[in-house]
Parts: C-alpha cells; structure tokens; sequence
C-alpha cells in the first residue's frame, strides 16, 4: 500500500519539485548560506555518497567557510560518547551558542547508511532550531570517511554553524585521525585500567587536548586519573598539558567544568598561533588524500588495458620485476 503524502500548497518549492530529486549544487549551497536547514541535510546526503555532485558543492561552500571551531569526540565504544554530546549539548545551549554535531557511524550492512544510535541519544535537541545533527557513514565516497568527514564539516562551516562536535563511533585508525584532526579533541575513557591503557594503545594520548573521565561516579575513577596523569608525565606534551575532567553524563555533572576546559585550550592555540598551524596542516593533509584517492582510481581504471596485460606477462616471466612495470603505468598516467 501506498503512504499517503498531504497534499501541499501549489506554488512552493517542495511541490514544484520532483519528490527524491535534490536541487543543483549551486542551489544548495546558496540556500545553506542563507540557513535553508532542508538544504543543509540535503548538501550532506550528497556529500556523504561522493561523487561529481559532492566535490561541486565542497568547492563552492570552501569560499564561505573558515569561521567554524570543531571539537572531536572520540574513545572506547561504550564510554558514554553521545551521552556527553547530548550533555554538553545542554551547556552550549544555555550560553546561547548554535551548535551542529557530525555523529560518525559505522555503515549499516544491509542499507549502507550510517546507524542513528547516537541521533536517538541526542533526542533532547530534536526540536531545537539552535542544534543540527547529522549521523554519517562511509557509504561510496572516494577514500571513506577520511576525505566525507572533512567535507562535511566544510559544509557545515559554510552554513554558519560556529560550533561542530565530530563525534566518532569508536578508536579504530579512521576514527582516531577524524577526531584527530579537530581543532581540539576531547578524548573520553571510564573508571578502570583497561579503558586508559587501550587510549595509551590506540594512540589517543597523542591526540588528546582533552581528557575526559566519564561514569566517574563508578569506583575506579580515582585510580583512572592517576594513571592518565602518569602517563602525560611520561609524554611530550609541549605547552599545553591536557586537563582531566571528570563527569557524569547521564545525570549532568562535570559538563560545565568541560565546557570551560574546551574554552581554555581555544584560548591557548589561538594566542600561540597554533590553532592556524593545525587547520593549514589539516588542509595540506586533506589535499595529499584527495591526490593520492585520484591517483589510485586512475591506477586501477589503468590496469585493465592491453598493455597492463602484456606487462604482467612480462612480470610472470621473469623479464620484468613489479616495481619497474608500476613505474610504467604510473609514467602512462
């Protein structure tokens, strides 16, 4: 059967639209810029799938970016993640501050759309105008998350939205460097040994700005702030020391306390000039990834040819060794 879809008024632009078709990526842009929300999700979805379509409406929202501050959220799965979000969320809200939050998911096995757990987590801004949530997966994009993620938050950047909160799923390599590459990142564990030597293992401590101990109303947390705390000791931190907060998501506490903890380390990279380093080295990296993604479609689109056939002829004997025979079709490129 059917769904029923209301009828609309003739005239505005959802009727005169065809249903499911997106607007022109210049359209798009234009509409997020002047804060068209609709626009805004759909700018993602495309950004999301990749694409001719996607590169166009990152190019054109790259001119209207450069203003937004991001925050990464990452650790151990379970270590209450969007529960802090959501928390921190309420914080941001008080003081008056428009916020958006990328959550990243891992991709759906049967739809390859991301999972929205952390979307029904955050419930409590669903109505909120000043809060715009959007749940992410690799789907097709070109290089994965690691080449969608930036471009989302360009586009979010371009819709004005002064705060982005990247929250990622867990601590694997893609997760870690998305978080990573935030202006500041906020690294969350629980009470217990186990949660602190796996931040140590997964290269956390490397990446954190921020040490958040949350459930710290559970035993153990005493004992998880003396390990971190030794293990910064250990480390070459630079001038800055990352601060550790403990909170209690579910019931509120400490968020405040991490909310301030954020400001500080803003304040600090911005007066040391390193915040400009970080988003130059960003952009440079992000631009080595896109060559390298091009480059590598164009090596396999190149090795079904005739004459990638004869050099693996060439290869199997013995006349030619692999890495000469690569020099070759990279040269061909």
């Amino acid at each position: 059967m059917d769904r029923w879809i209301p009828p609309r008024t003739p005239g505005t632009a959802r009727f005169d639209r065809p249903m499911g078709r997106r607007r022109p990526p210049a359209e798009l842009v234009d509409a997020l810029v002047a804060g068209d929300r609709r626009a805004l999700a759909q700018a993602l979805s495309a950004v999301e799938q990749g694409g001719a379509e996607a590169r166009e409406i990152g190019r054109l929202a790259h001119a209207h970016g450069g203003t937004a501050y991001t925050v990464g959220v990452t650790g151990a799965p379970g270590a209450g993640k969007s529960t802090l979000t959501n928390a921190l969320l309420g914080v941001l809200r008080d003081d008056g501050v428009e916020v958006a939050v990328l959550a990243i998911d891992p991709s759906s096995p049967f739809t390859g759309g991301a999972i929205l757990g952390d979307r029904v987590r955050m419930q409590d801004h669903a109505l909120d105008a000043g809060v715009f949530i959007r749940s992410m997966a690799t789907r097709g994009h070109l290089g994965g998350l690691s080449l969608a993620a930036p471009q989302a938050i360009r586009v979010l950047d371009a819709a004005g939205k002064p705060w982005v909160l990247v929250e990622t799923v867990g601590v694997g390599q893609v997760e870690v460097e998305i978080a990573g590459k935030a202006d500041t990142t906020m690294v969350v564990v629980n009470p217990g040994w186990g949660d602190a030597v796996q931040a140590n293992k997964a290269g956390l401590l490397e990446i954190a700005d921020v040490f958040v101990i949350n459930k710290a109303d559970r035993p153990g947390a005493a004992e998880t702030e003396r390990d971190l705390v030794n293990m910064l000791e250990m480390s070459d931190l630079g001038s800055w020391t990352p601060p550790i907060v403990k909170t209690v998501a579910a019931a509120g506490e400490g968020t405040a306390e991490l909310w301030s903890a954020i400001g500080a380390h803003r304040a600090h990279i911005e007066a040391s000039g390193e915040l400009a380093g970080r988003r130059e080295a960003r952009l440079a990296e992000e631009l080595r990834t896109i060559v390298a993604r091009l480059l590598e479609a164009k090596a396999y689109e190149a090795t079904g040819t005739p004459e990638v056939d004869r050099l693996r002829a060439e290869i199997a004997a013995r006349r030619l060794d692999p890495y000469e025979a690569a020099d070759q079709i990279i040269a061909a490129l």
